[in-house]
């Protein structure tokens, strides 16, 4: 099982954070973003850490320990909190092609701290999927929700985080494992949103929740939380960052998909030009001997 076995592992990883993003949707007019990157990530590691120890994976020690933690505080917490801000001025679909972008800015950011080859498959593949998403959002406008590009140029600048997170994170993990790196990351990230919440009294908009409320929370904090992130993390585990992030553009198809379902979100013809873009993408860059 090799770097083949990791995409696949990607990929099943993006399609559970594009569902992520349709259940983000249908929270975020009940919850402010901090509230529900809390909520998401406060799940998230309940599950995650038990599981680490109770496995007793190695866990990031030594001169490891602070970097792994500030990486998780940023993605974990900085990172989502965009995200969810982001969420709150557009679709579910159009938020998730406007995060993939991250690809692209993988590939550079790769390049630039010199830990990873840029090879001349990866940066056409890249570019593709790219294009296509851009390509959709231009065209989808007309479409889209008002103010949608406030949301999209937000979840555009924050994948940046997201491509050094993807690229620092793999030395990390073969230094300890992906569910000890996971595990560190993300309690991190949840201790400082939980502090926040806790300061800003803003964890008790949860105590109105109903019952389908709480049932998308769960799925957020356990299967685009838990579930998706460990699998992202043993994807970076056995293949190459640029591979793993250019699997991001699946998230729009499972977005579209269920925002479709949940909330009424069109399935326009330029979304779907740009998803095909998308795919050819993916397979150009991850298709390199």
């Amino acid at each position: 099982m090799g770097e083949g076995f990791g995409v696949l592992l990607a990929i099943a990883s993006s399609a559970l954070g594009g569902a992520g993003a349709a259940v983000t949707r249908y929270l975020v007019s009940n919850a402010d973003p901090v509230t529900l990157a809390t909520l998401r990530w406060g799940i998230g590691v309940a599950c995650v850490l038990p599981t680490a120890l109770v496995l007793r994976v190695k866990m990031p020690a030594g001169r490891d320990l602070l970097p792994v933690a500030a990486l998780g505080f940023c993605f974990f917490g900085v990172f989502f909190i965009l995200y969810n801000i982001a969420v709150g001025f557009t679709t579910a679909a159009r938020a998730s092609l406007a995060l993939s972008t991250v690809p692209l800015q993988t590939v550079i950011v790769g390049a630039l701290l010199g830990m990873e080859p840029l090879t001349k498959r990866k940066t056409i593949g890249a570019c593709v999927a790219v294009s296509g998403a851009i390509g959709a959002l231009g065209t989808g406008l007309s479409t889209a929700p008002d103010g949608a590009w406030r949301g999209e140029l937000i979840m555009a600048g924050a994948v940046l985080s997201l491509a050094f997170y993807n690229v620092w994170s793999r030395p990390f993990i073969q230094r300890s494992s992906a569910l000890g790196f996971l595990a560190v990351g993300m309690s991190s990230g949840a201790i400082g949103l939980i502090a926040i919440g806790l300061a800003t009294h803003r964890l008790e908009i949860l105590t109105t929740f109903s019952l389908p409320q709480w049932l998308a929370g769960l799925y957020l904090g356990v299967g685009g939380g838990a579930l998706a992130f460990i699998l992202w993390a043993v994807a970076l585990q056995r293949t190459t960052p640029t591979r793993v992030a250019t699997t991001i553009t699946v998230q729009p198809v499972a977005a579209a998909s269920l925002a479709a379902y949940l909330l009424g979100e069109p399935i326009t013809i330029q979304l779907m030009i740009g998803l095909l873009a998308v795919f050819c993408g993916i397979w150009i860059a991850t298709t390199e001997s």
